[in-house]
């Protein structure tokens, strides 16, 4: 398998100049949105730096493998630092908000590709449970606050700086990218040449037919792995690219470090998998039987149990996860009847969704083979 440290070996010594930016690059700057730049003060005002300073910076850090999201972010940041392609692009307006009363997780940084060509990456979710709380939130609200940072985010870089923008991001970073993209006023669409989406959810039917996201469309390329489930959840108007993951599982095929690369370009595949069609039949069957106010009101019971355990992260879930276990059996058991109600029911309506698509699927496996 290559991936994209593989890639890095092997293209990094290319200039943007010598070849031209491709998706494999948009894919490694919509990982740099996890980084933690906070971590050296790179924060949205301040000076631009290079992405070799930047990446020099926090390796000379003794705590940067307790900080970083990802257990190759270390090895991708030694990389950049030694690529001639990337290592003097130039980071710019870093910003990493986490707002829980409002529920809001929100990261995003400028990296400037040449002298009138910039890349906006969104970070996707993170583990903090705000972040995960966001992303449910979006079966209910819309916008949600991380769309409309997006948004502001796009609308004042533009308004700073001049020329071009890419605007990508992996997983909910990559919705952020195409809602910023399809809400941004049509002087600043004119300026977006390719929004690219890396496994990151759909909208709903009334965000596809807005004329914003209509006149961008056909600039939008989404990339979802063989058993996506992100990249599958909500609609999609523009159309996607199924990509190899070395990866078995949908889950853990959602990291793109796991995504194969062939010179200058993913490797590309015919359709998804069974599991990745019933996974999305069933959430998309379930949607549709739970109405607005009682997904809000399931998705708001689930998250008030949890944050009972006064756990802030899903790493603190697990590395307490007896204890964090016993609190939330505590909590559901003191709700009242008409919440117990709430969750009982949204979860029947899951489990009639998963029996009614489970008899296709496994029609579909006896024919294949």
């Amino acid at each position: 398998m290559t991936n994209i440290h593989d890639y890095l070996r092997w293209r990094g010594d290319l200039t943007a100049a010598q070849t031209p930016f491709n998706e494999v690059d948009a894919l490694i700057l919509a990982k740099l949105a996890y980084i933690p730049f906070e971590m050296i003060e790179l924060r949205r005002g301040s000076a631009p730096v290079t992405v070799g300073e930047a990446a020099a910076a926090l390796l000379a850090r003794s705590d940067l493998a307790q900080c970083v999201h990802f257990k190759d972010d270390i090895d991708l940041l030694r990389e950049l630092a030694s690529s001639a392609r990337f290592c003097d692009m130039r980071l710019s307006n870093y910003i990493d908000r986490i707002d829980e009363e409002s529920q809001t997780q929100f990261a995003a940084i400028t990296v400037q590709i040449a002298d009138r060509l910039r890349y906006i990456s969104y970070r996707g979710t993170d583990a903090t449970l705000v972040g995960w709380k966001e992303n449910f939130n979006m079966t209910f609200t819309f916008p949600v606050p991380a769309q409309k940072s997006a948004l502001d985010y796009l609308e004042q870089t533009a308004a700073a700086e001049k020329g071009h923008f890419i605007l990508g991001g992996h997983s909910k970073g990559g919705n952020l990218a195409m809602y910023a993209a399809a809400m941004a006023k049509p002087a600043v669409q004119c300026r977006i040449n390719t929004v690219y989406n890396f496994d990151g959810p759909g909208f709903d039917e009334k965000m596809l037919n807005t004329p914003g996201y209509e006149r961008v469309c056909d600039r939008m390329r989404t990339f979802v792995p063989q058993s996506s489930i992100v990249g599958l959840l909500l609609a999609h108007e523009e159309q996607y690219t199924i990509v190899k993951s070395a990866e078995k599982t949908g889950v853990m095929q959602h990291d793109i470090s796991s995504w194969e690369v062939e010179r200058d370009h993913l490797r590309y595949l015919d359709k998804v998998t069974n599991s990745s069609r019933f996974i999305d039949r069933t959430l998309k069957g379930w949607y549709a039987d739970v109405d607005i106010e009682k997904r809000e009101k399931f998705i708001d019971a689930l998250y008030d149990i949890v944050s009972k355990t006064n756990a802030r992260t899903l790493h603190d879930l697990d590395d307490n996860w007896l204890e964090s276990a016993a609190v939330i059996l505590s909590s559901y058991g003191s709700l009242d009847e008409d919440t117990k109600k709430v969750i009982t029911n949204t979860l029947s309506l899951l489990i009639k969704n998963v029996r009614e698509n489970l008899g296709p699927l496994l029609k579909e496996g006896r024919k294949a083979r």
